[in-house]
């Protein structure tokens, strides 16, 4: 099966935080979680306790989960 993901990121989390970014946008919460959490495996899959990962986390990575916790809250405060 052919990706039609066709942007300049090739690494895994720079494709998870598209799409949480368009759930964000389409304010979907449970998307967004599921999301958040497969980027934080993503991001931590490979290494161990010693191990040092050079790379830079995705660029937008600290706004997309500051808009993710301002979502949690506003859903809270509905209940």
């Amino acid at each position: 099966m052919t990706s039609l993901y066709h942007g300049d990121e090739r690494r895994l989390g720079d494709r998870i935080l598209h799409a949480l970014e368009l759930a964000l946008d389409e304010n979907d919460l449970e998307t967004a979680e599921l999301l958040a959490k497969a980027m934080e495996t993503a991001l931590t899959r490979i290494g161990g306790p010693d191990s040092t990962d050079h790379r830079l986390p995705p660029a937008g990575l600290d706004a997309a989960f500051d808009r993710l916790d301002a979502m949690r809250h506003r859903q809270h405060c509905l209940l």
